[in-house]
C-alpha cells in the first residue's frame, strides 16, 4: 500500500503540474464504457461494459501506475470476467460491471437483458478471483423494477460499520414507458449477492441539466459526509448534436440511504469545446476509488476529432484526482499516459 500512496502522490503532482495541456485527456484510448477501477495486490483492475462484437461480456484492462493500461488477454483472444451469463441473461447486453471484495472473494454486480422481460436488469455473480470467472447460476435477476422499466447501473458501497448497500436507478427512460428515473438504495446481505427489505428513493430527474434521466450512482463517504455521484442527461453523441449532453452531478446524503440534496453547482463536468482547453464529450458513469486515503475518479467520454466532432461509435476511459474543499468535490486535471514515463 506504501508503494501505491507514493505513485499516488507523484500522479498527483504531475496532474497540477499539466496546466498547459487541455485538463482531460484519456488514459485508455480504447472503447472502454462504463469504467470501473479496482486497485488489487499492487496494481489497478478496469472492467467495463461488454466488448463489440461479442468478444466479451465483461472486458478487462490492467495497469501498474494509473496511466499506461492494456486489454487482458488470453490465448490471443480479449479476457471475459464473466463468460457465461447467468441463465435469465441475454448475451450483448451486459453494462457497467462493478467489483467489491466480500469474504473469500469477489462479486461482480452487472445490468443485463432480462431474456424473459427483455428489459435490464441486475444481477451478482461471485468469484474467488477478481479477473474471474465470475460465475452465477440464478435464474432470476436480482433486481428488476419491471413497472418502471427495468433496473440498470447497480452500484455497491460498504459503510464504514461494514453494512453493505445497492444503488441502482429504475430505467423510466426506455422508450418503452417513458417515467421519470429514480436513484435508489437497498441493503445488501453480508456475501453482496441479494438485496435486503425495501428500497429507498433518495433523487430523480428534476432539473434541466439532467433532463430525461439520472443515473450511475457512486456513493462515496468522507469522514461524516455522504456524497453521492451520479450521471444525467443523455449519454450519447447524435448527429446532429454540437457536444454530447452527459455530465456528472453529485448531492449530498445524510446518510447511506439519505436523504439526499442536490449539489447546486452541477454539474460539476460537463462537455466543452475550446481553443485551450480542448474538447471532451460526453463525461459520465463515474466511479471514484481510494488510494492511500486519497481519491480519483474514473468516466468514459466519446471519441472526437481534433476540430471535436464524433470521431466513432468508442467511448476512452479517464482518470482524474478527485480533491475536495470540505464535502464538495473537485475534480483536478486529468492523469495522461507517459507522464511516468
Amino acid at each position: 500500500m506504501r508503494k501505491l500512496l507514493l505513485l499516488a502522490l507523484a500522479l498527483l503532482a504531475g496532474a497540477n503540474s499539466a496546466q498547459a495541456e487541455p485538463p482531460f485527456v484519456p488514459v485508455f484510448s480504447t472503447d472502454f464504457p462504463d469504467p470501473f477501477v479496482l486497485p488489487h495486490d499492487g496494481a489497478f483492475l478496469a472492467y467495463a461494459t461488454n466488448a463489440q462484437g461479442h468478444r466479451a461480456n465483461v472486458q478487462m484492462a490492467r495497469s501498474t501506475n494509473l496511466v499506461d493500461w492494456q486489454l487482458i488477454e488470453r490465448d490471443g483472444s480479449l479476457h471475459d470476467a464473466m463468460p457465461t451469463l447467468p441463465p435469465w441473461a441475454r448475451e450483448g447486453f451486459t453494462w457497467a460491471p462493478e467489483v467489491i471484495a466480500v469474504e473469500n472473494g469477489f462479486v461482480l454486480h452487472f445490468t443485463a437483458k432480462d431474456r424473459r422481460s427483455e428489459l435490464q436488469c441486475l444481477g451478482a455473480a461471485f468469484s474467488a478471483d477478481p479477473l474471474g470467472p465470475f460465475v452465477s447460476e440464478a435464474t432470476e435477476p436480482v433486481l428488476c423494477q419491471a413497472e418502471t422499466g427495468g433496473t440498470i447501473d447497480s452500484h455497491a458501497f460498504r459503510d464504514a460499520d461494514g453494512q453493505l448497500y445497492l444503488y441502482y436507478k429504475n430505467d423510466g427512460n426506455n422508450p418503452r414507458f417513458g417515467l421519470p428515473t429514480d436513484i435508489f438504495v437497498q441493503r445488501l446481505s453480508p456475501d453482496g449477492l441479494q438485496v435486503i427489505g425495501d428500497p429507498v428513493a433518495l433523487l430523480r430527474n428534476d432539473t434541466d441539466w439532467e433532463a430525461h434521466v439520472i443515473e450511475a450512482p457512486t456513493m462515496v463517504r468522507r469522514g461524516d459526509s455522504y456524497i453521492l455521484f451520479f450521471s444525467a442527461n443523455h449519454f450519447g453523441w447524435e448527429t446532429h448534436q454540437r457536444l454530447s449532453p452527459y455530465s456528472i452531478g453529485y448531492a449530498r446524503c445524510s446518510g447511506p440511504v439519505g436523504p439526499c440534496t442536490d449539489a447546486a453547482e452541477n454539474p460539476i463536468l460537463h462537455s466543452y469545446n475550446d481553443r485551450e482547453a480542448g474538447c471532451l464529450s460526453g463525461p459520465g458513469h463515474q466511479s471514484v476509488f481510494e488510494l492511500g486515503g486519497r481519491h480519483f475518479i474514473s468516466f468514459h467520454a466519446w471519441a472526437a476529432t481534433r476540430g471535436c466532432r464524433r470521431f466513432d461509435n468508442r467511448r476512452y476511459m479517464y482518470i482524474a484526482p478527485l480533491g475536495w474543499d470540505g464535502d464538495t468535490p473537485r475534480i483536478a486535471p486529468s492523469l495522461r499516459p507517459g507522464e511516468n514515463g
